[in-house]
């Protein structure tokens, strides 16, 4: 990877070495998990307002959500306009008086994504909105007592989480799919997420978390993964944080190990660490 990647002020490098581990996913033959354990073993959280600086300089109470959402297939359609068609303007504050997918959604160089509405996603809650200022889909979700994710566009209940595919030819002829979970970091938005103001998987100031995000994020990567493999996943990271834990201290433990402090950029987020020493 190249040493020039660009980096932003307050936010960690991106080209720090990570901890990931392999095994096979049990719920699907031939298949197999490659997961990044420094990531999900950090301290990230969402700190939409409570922290967060935006993605635009220019609009930071509207966190990450002033391009809208891009939708990836008919059932990310379909699930987040069953929750639009329950949404009164008591709930939602753009509400467009009609709850047809045309009257939320727009083309943006042929995807459909939701619409973006005087500067961010059309159902932004701004500050000062009596029912709270966030995303009235994820406000709907915590009043009705389900799960965001099961409400939002992927691309939002899902960030900063990436799931990817690819698939391993192995010498002998045979192959395997594997799905690789780790961190959606600013380049995950192509090119022009070098271009974002602030990104928040990157920031110390969104590592500010009791709970590791493997913890905190359970219901998202129990979708992403299936429940086998988020347990499988979930006793790999209580490992990797045992580890952290031994090699850090000396044998007595009352002080931190020179030897081990040293490895700790390959374990630990560096957004974490930092947010740590502050």
């Amino acid at each position: 990877m190249s040493d020039d990647t660009p980096q932003h002020p307050g936010e960690t490098d991106l080209t720090t070495a990570r901890t990931w581990v392999e095994f096979e996913d049990p719920g699907e033959d031939d298949q197999r998990f490659r997961c990044d354990l420094t990531w999900l073993t950090s301290s990230w959280t969402c700190v939409f307002g409570s922290g967060c600086h935006g993605i635009d300089a220019d609009k930071p109470d509207f966190g990450c959500c002033v391009l809208g959402a891009h939708f990836t297939d008919k059932d990310d359609i379909a699930r987040v306009k069953a929750v639009a068609d329950e949404l009164g303007e008591d709930e939602w504050q753009l509400h467009p008086g009609s709850t047809r997918r045309s009257a939320w959604t727009e083309k943006e160089d042929g995807d459909l994504k939701t619409k973006v509405v005087d500067g961010a996603c059309i159902f932004l809650n701004r500050p000062g909105f009596p029912a709270g200022a966030g995303c009235a889909l994820h406000q709907h979700a915590v009043l009705t007592g389900v799960e965001p994710h099961t409400v939002k566009p992927d691309v939002c209940w899902q960030l900063p989480i990436r799931r990817t595919y690819r698939t391993v030819e192995l010498p002998d002829g045979s192959s395997y799919l594997e799905v690789s979970i780790g961190e959606y970091d600013r380049r995950g938005w192509g090119a022009g997420g070098h271009d974002l103001d602030w990104y928040c998987s990157g920031s110390p100031d969104a590592h500010v978390a009791v709970d590791p995000v493997y913890v905190t994020e359970r219901a998202g990567l129990v979708e992403l993964m299936g429940a086998a493999g988020y347990e499988e996943l979930a006793a790999r990271c209580e490992a990797h944080l045992e580890l952290v834990a031994a090699i850090t201290t000396t044998k007595g433990g009352s002080r931190p190990s020179p030897s081990g402090r040293a490895l700790l950029p390959l374990l630990v987020h560096p957004a974490t660490l930092a947010a740590q020493e502050k």
